[in-house]
């Protein structure tokens, strides 16, 4: 297999993530937040899972994403058709992951240059510290 060094200092890229949040390029966040490759990221008020409704799909059209990876907190979970319909009517791909899984995934698009965006469901911080896993991938 043949690889190539990527650049991505530029861009918005997950550094390390935990059960409580994210890095992205060594800033913490402890909230729910949309990610773009390009942008700085945006809160977003999602509380939980089970909290979200068509208008916090609308939030995320306005970003005119190719894709969307939707981060659903420590497990995943599929969001009802109706909800994604703004995004799903254009065309544009919703898939659903936990957020370790989507924070590698984001990454990993990103890098391939593709216009996505990461909207993350960070529930509350529990009282328990959890170990944090640190991704490297600048080169």
């Amino acid at each position: 297999m043949k690889l190539h060094a990527t650049r991505t200092q530029q861009y918005q890229t997950i550094t390390a993530y935990d059960e409580n949040g994210v890095e992205i390029n060594a800033v913490r966040f402890n909230h729910s937040l949309i990610v773009l490759p390009e942008s700085a990221p945006v809160a977003w008020p999602v509380t939980t899972f089970d909290a979200l409704t068509s208008a916090h799909f609308e939030q995320i059209d306005a970003t005119r994403p190719d894709v969307v990876i939707l981060g659903t907190g420590s497990r995943q979970h599929f969001a009802h058709p109706s909800l994604s319909i703004a995004l799903t009517s254009r065309r544009i791909g919703v898939e659903c992951m936990d957020n370790k899984a989507a924070c590698r995934t984001y990454n990993i698009l990103m890098a391939e240059g593709r216009k996505v965006a990461l909207a993350l469901i960070i529930e509350a911080a529990a009282d328990d510290l959890t170990k944090t896993t640190t991704i490297t991938t600048t080169l």
